[in-house]
Order: structure tokens, then sequence, then C-alpha cells
């Protein structure tokens, strides 16, 4: 099990690594963690929906995902209170202490999914969530210890070193836990070191000496390990560099927004920018602005216009802007949003951007499933073709007004299905929006939507000898390279005996 001193630490980046280092060995290893809290999902072949990060892990292990490897997902929809997601179905919105009286519910399908894939699998890797040491949840706490007992795991306790204080961070964590807790911690492990090692050398045996456990490993910082992120907080860290001629992608930051995956894989373009827009004096001219997908659409709607941000937008749009709404981003676009039965929000009814004229009602059904798509059509007044693969996770349904183009056409992932429009387009060609998650993954479409981007612009496309692949075959790449990493810094004797070369 790998635990971590806080959130954002690592334990999802470790935990992938060795999912990938047990799958080249051979063992039929499977990623777990009891309780995510993340709106970015993804949705199973059988049309569950759970938290990308174990999907991330899932890929490492060369295993299709599966909602018992995240029993219970937590979406939060506001600051008290998320949509509780269970093997896979929303069960309701519930306030932390709703939740909580809940709790032997919770650790039932917590255990029924262990057992599950203790069956099917030789191995788990399990995560943890958050701090194991939150003394005034830990009675509660159903994801750390008490998974690790129910599994009987041996822990890693990861910190990290680049936000600074490590090592009072993981003797802090140490101290907090019970004796029979300690005891379960197997070694430590230290990430995003930059630096010389020597340095460190003195604190990591002054650490072992107090702390009573062994440094496994220090992993250094990684500036260009492409490891899908599941916390928009690092997306935000993460500018890509700006150019003369670099496309600028600008990513409005939502308080709830979701499923920020979709357009990390522009910024491995050459000549591209991605960067993410909190601020109203961030927003700048870009090329391209992105109203991503949100857990609230109606609160984020709400928040955009109390910060300015839906005039900023008008405003950009009339300049000759170019806008992409994903998900809850499209429904933003049109005319007015709907909830008559206060399915997402307390308010009944709300006011859009009037980019484009469609409506969009909240239903109590949400749509779960994944799909494949197709596009021929004309985007910023430049042929875009290619085909796509993705996922749709959202309430509501669209309706499409007058003077509104598909964007594209979707069917049944996998199945001979009937090919349906999805999607709008506007009479411009400069604004466009689709239900579509993973609209970017696939290589021979986003080149060409990136090339109608270009000449839109008018600035010089870069020659690039060897042209991103698609979005399979780089994350490959990466989980490779992830697993190099934790091989060469990692003290891999921790892991069961005749699992792996060490």
């Amino acid at each position: 099990m790998v635990l971590g001193t806080g959130s954002g630490v690592g334990k999802s980046f470790v935990t992938a690594g060795l999912c990938r280092i047990l799958s080249d060995a051979g063992v039929k290893v499977a990623p777990f963690k009891a309780q995510n809290m993340s709106n970015n999902s993804y949705v199973t072949r059988d049309g569950g929906e759970m938290g990308r990060a174990q999907v991330v892990q899932a890929e490492c292990a060369r295993v299709e995902p599966s909602v018992h490897m995240n029993p219970v997902l937590l979406k939060p929809a506001s600051d008290n209170g998320s949509q509780v997601v269970v093997h896979g179905k929303p069960v309701g919105t519930m306030r932390a202490d709703e939740y909580y009286s809940l709790r032997e519910k919770m650790l039932a399908a917590i255990q029924e999914s262990y057992e599950e894939l203790s069956r099917d699998y030789e191995a788990l890797v399990i995560e943890g969530a958050g701090s194991p040491a939150e003394i005034n949840l830990k009675a509660l706490d159903i994801v750390n210890f008490r998974v690790a007992e129910m599994a009987d795991a041996r822990c890693l306790l990861v910190g990290d070193i680049d936000r600074g204080g490590v090592f009072a961070w993981i003797l802090g964590t140490l101290a907090l836990l019970d004796d029979s807790e300690r005891e379960r911690i197997a070694g430590l492990v230290i990430n995003k070191f930059r630096g010389d090692l020597s340095l460190l050398e003195p604190g990591l045996r002054m650490l072992e000496n107090l702390s009573g456990k062994k440094v496994l490993g220090v992993l250094p910082y990684q500036m260009d390990l492409w490891i899908e992120e599941e916390d928009s907080v690092v997306l935000e860290e993460k500018r890509g560099p700006a150019g003369e001629n670099h496309l600028d992608i600008a990513v409005l930051l939502l308080p709830r927004i979701s499923n920020a995956t979709d357009f990390q894989i522009l910024s491995e373009e050459p000549g591209v920018s991605v960067r993410m827009i909190k601020r109203l004096e961030e927003f700048g001219s870009p090329d391209l602005l992105i109203l991503p997908g949100t857990k609230a659409t109606m609160a984020d709607l709400e928040y955009l216009k109390t910060n300015g941000f839906d005039r900023k937008i008008q405003d950009y749009f009339r300049s000759g802007g170019r806008i992409l709404g994903i998900c809850g981003g499209l429904q933003m676009l049109g005319d007015r949003i709907e909830d008559p039965e206060a399915f997402e929000s307390s308010q009944r009814s709300q006011s859009g951007l009037s980019l484009v004229p469609i409506r969009t009602r909240f239903f109590s059904e949400k749509t779960l499933r994944r799909a494949a798509g197709r596009i021929q059509t004309e985007i910023f007044s430049f042929p875009v073709q290619g085909t796509l693969l993705g996922y749709e996770i959202h309430m509501g349904q669209t309706e499409v007004g007058e003077g509104v183009r598909p964007l594209l056409e979707i069917s049944p992932w996998g199945l001979q299905g009937e090919w349906k429009p999805e999607g709008v387009l506007d009479a411009t060609g400069r604004v466009l929006g689709t239900y579509l998650h993973g609209f970017f993954d696939e290589a021979g479409f986003r080149a060409s939507f990136l090339e109608a981007l270009w000449r839109s612009t008018g600035k010089k496309r870069p020659v690039c000898p060897n042209p991103v692949s698609s979005r399979e075959v780089v994350k490959e790449k990466n989980y490779d390279r992830l697993a190099s990493l934790l091989r060469e810094h990692l003290d891999l004797s921790f892991l069961p005996k005749g699992s792996v070369k060490v």
C-alpha cells in the first residue's frame, strides 16, 4: 500500500509505477483505491464511473479498468457536498455528515470490491488518500489504515520534498500513528528531489535514526514525464512555454473543474502552449479558449458571472475569438440552463453565455457511456476531419436551436450502432462544443484540428519531424519511463520475494 504525508505528494505516481513494474515481471496485478475524491472520472466498458487515477494505474498494470478498483468515488459539487458514486453508479449528493453516517455501508462496498479483486488478481497495489494521520477524522477514515488492515498490507510512506518541510512532514505523520499502524510502514520514499543528492544524504540518515524507518528511495523531480494528473491544482502549476509562433490555448480554471485531462495532451504538441486562467487579468488574447467540464455547471456559471468572465468571454468572441466548450462548458455556451427539479443546484434556471442558441435541461438520470466519433467539417473556416474515441459523463440533455450544426457524429464504442449527430458548431465556425471527453486523444484528429487553428491565426506552424502519436502511444512510453525511474531510484526489496528481480 502506498500512503502519503498529504494530497498530491506522489501516491498515485508511485502506485502506477509499481503496477507497471509488477506487470513487466509477469504478475497479474491491479490497483485499488477504496475511496477517491476527484472530479476527473472515466466510464468503464460496462458503463460504470470511476476515478481517472485508477484508470491510469490499470493501464500501467495492462488490465481493463473496473469500478472495483475504485468502489467509492466522491465528486465535489460544492464546498459542503459531493456526489457519491458507489460501484460506478451515483447514489446521491451528500454533505460530509450524511456521508459519514453511511460509513458501514461504504465499508461493505469496499470490502466487496477488495474481495472481488483478490479473487481475480495475484497482487494488488493499494493507494491511500490524503494523509493517514488526520486526527480529527481518523475514526471515520475508511481508505487508509482500515484498508491496510483489511489487506494485511505493508505500506510505503511518500513525502514531497519540493513543497518544503518533508522531514517534519514525515516525522509528524509517523508520530500521529498508532503503534500497530507505524509497524505497517515498510519504508519511506521522498519524491520530487532537485539538486545534489549528496547534500541530502545527512538528512536522510538523521530521518532514519529518528523514525526507525529506512528511506527506500529518493525520486528525482521529473519535468518531462507525462502521466495524467487528476488534481487541477497540479494542472494549474503546469504552464506551457510561450513563443512568438506558439499557439496560445487558455483553459478556464473553474472552481469545480472536471476531467481536466481532456486537454493535457495538447501541451505535448510542439509549438502549443496550454495555460490555466484563474483570474480575469490572466485572460489575454488566446488563440483558443476552452471552457472545460465541471461537476457543478450552475455554480461555476455563476462564478463566471460574479467575476466578470461572462462579459470578457463575450467580448473575446465579438473580437474574433475561438471557443471550445466540453461537457459543462458546452452547456454554459447556450442561452439557458434549467434544473426545475433541483437535481444539480438549488437554482431552477439560469441564463448562459448566449454564444450558441441551445438550451440544457437537467434530469435525474446521468449519461455514462463510451462512444466513437467521426468528424468532417469546417472549423475556424478550415477543413477538419478525423476519428475520435471518448466517453460521456454528464447530467442534462441539450436542445439545439436554428443555425447550429452538429460538430460530429458518434456511435457506441465497439458496437455496430447507429451514427448520431453530436455537439454544436455555430454559424461563424468559431464556437463549438461537445459532450465527448477525450476529444483530443486521437493523433489524426488532433493534428487536423490544430492545423485549422494555426491557419486561422496566421502563425507559422513549427516543422516537427516526429509528430506526437496517439494518446495511447504517448502514455505507454511514459508508463515504461515511470517504471524505469522507480527501478533506478527505489529499493524494491519490499515487494514480495520472487515477484521482481531487485
